[in-house]
């Protein structure tokens, strides 16, 4: 298991830390309020009078529990997480192995996005996200159907896509921000 280290080089499973059974379809409201209560808990404010270890114990435990929520809350790093639980092998290179014609689309995606940008045809790029936006929730959906019905192995190409989705979206968040400049 390649788990990202969390406290001093020990891999954590982030849904058992914040107290979760292992599934991508999450109650991130629920999920937040346990945050929260754990922070409170583990809050270095509690320890003042604690002795040097407990407070030691407990920070490192606070680092768990906040690096477990920034996992969970992300939909990309928490498929990664569970797959890599799952005993898959994840990473850019093995998620990337996508289909051909999943790639070739979404190089034609970004020319279009690189032409409408140029043109600063902002409702072009709306309409682009928008449909992109939709399919990384299908692909979210995919991945929590796969995830419930035990069929980890399968899922890191869908892994992939929602990646090249993100970074489609987050190319488009950047225009944005540039052509309202």
């Amino acid at each position: 298991m390649r788990l990202r280290s969390l406290v001093l080089g020990v891999n954590v499973d982030p849904f058992a830390t914040l107290g979760l059974s292992r599934r991508y379809a999450v109650d991130l409201a629920a999920v937040e309020k346990t945050h929260r209560e754990l922070s409170r808990a583990l809050h270095p404010d509690r320890f003042v009078n604690a002795g040097a270890s407990e407070r030691r114990a407990a920070l490192s435990k606070a680092v768990e529990v906040n690096e477990a929520w920034r996992v969970v809350r992300d939909p990309i790093r928490r498929a990664e997480a569970l797959l890599e639980l799952a005993g898959a092998a994840v990473g850019e290179e093995r998620a990337s192995a996508t289909d051909p014609e999943f790639l070739m689309e979404m190089l034609e995606q970004r020319e279009a996005l690189a032409e409408a940008k140029q043109a600063k045809d902002l409702a072009r790029i709306h309409a682009m996200a928008k449909a992109i936006e939709e399919r990384s929730g299908a692909v979210e959906r995919a991945l929590g159907e796969g995830f419930a019905r035990g069929e980890a192995a399968s899922l890191v190409s869908k892994l992939g896509e929602l990646r090249f989705y993100r970074r489609f979206l987050d190319e488009v968040s950047a225009i944005e921000d540039e052509l309202a400049a």
